[in-house]
């Protein structure tokens, strides 16, 4: 489903099919506001999801000022992703765009989890609407906490209903 451009609304690129699965999951949970988040494409790559980010998407939210961003990208333990991501954002976007991912990958998680990917982020989205830290306080997700915190603060008032 689309989103409505002209209300805010929260578009993720995931790296690979296994963030994709991710992110399927999390918007199915019934708290979630569907018409307000989309699942985008895979780039095949967390560099290519930058680069589509900087070409494609940049333009567009800067276009659409109700727009917000999410980059599913594995962090393959490099602590240094973040940072490299974060400083092709342009600043007038900064406060728009979220990086998250799993410290090493997505299969790692799952197996550790022993669950599927949609089941992840169904935990993941729970965490959210719940304020609860059950599945992102794991040693492979609590890198993210600042950005969700961040995240969170931004679309809870239009994506938890």
């Amino acid at each position: 489903m689309s989103v409505n451009k002209s209300k805010p609304h929260i578009l993720i690129l995931p790296e690979d099919d296994a963030n994709r699965q991710i992110a399927n999951g999390f918007i199915q949970n019934l708290n979630i506001n569907s018409r307000a988040i989309q699942v985008l494409q895979i780039a095949n790559g967390w560099k290519k999801a930058v680069d589509s980010f900087i070409t494609d998407h940049v333009p567009k939210m800067q276009q659409f000022p109700n727009r917000m961003m999410v980059l599913m990208i594995d962090f393959d333990q490099r602590e240094d992703r973040l940072s490299y991501i974060q400083s092709y954002i342009p600043d007038d976007l900064k406060e728009k765009v979220f990086i998250l991912g799993v410290k090493s990958n997505p299969e790692n998680l799952r197996k550790v989890t022993n669950t599927t990917f949609e089941g992840l982020e169904k935990a993941l989205a729970e965490d959210c609407v719940n304020n609860t830290n059950k599945l992102w306080g794991h040693d492979l997700l609590q890198h993210n906490q600042a950005e969700l915190e961040r995240m969170t603060s931004s679309v809870k008032p239009f994506l938890f209903i």
